[in-house]
């Protein structure tokens, strides 16, 4: 394992798999498709940058961090504050932890170190 903050990126993807049903956000559809799509992905991405370490995997779970702090407008559950918090404290994690990575791995930072240095 190269980096902590994969294995948390796969937490957090399982608790999004888990969250519509211990937060009782079953009953909307949206919420739950999303949650577990999304999830999925997340946690598909960390075991991937687990075991095969590439950068396109932090991009990855950055891109659907973002994607999960916009779902709640883009989606329509905007009305759903829960939800919504589910969205945004769960896709900013993502976001944080996966431009950590980025940001301090020198093999994938090397765009960042230039940029700054």
């Amino acid at each position: 394992m190269k980096h902590w903050q994969d294995p948390a990126n796969g937490v957090l993807g399982a608790w999004l798999i888990l969250s519509p049903w211990l937060l009782g956000l079953q009953a909307d559809r949206v919420v739950t498709i999303n949650f577990v799509v999304v999830g999925l992905l997340l946690a598909a991405t960390a075991l991937g940058a687990i075991l095969l370490p590439r950068a396109w995997e932090e991009w990855t779970g950055a891109a659907l961090g973002a994607w999960l702090m916009a779902s709640p407008w883009i989606l329509g559950f905007a009305g759903n504050a829960l939800a919504v918090q589910v969205a945004i404290f769960t896709g900013l994690a993502a976001v944080v932890l996966t431009l950590w990575v980025l940001a301090t791995d020198k093999e994938y930072g090397d765009w960042w170190h230039r940029m700054v240095g």
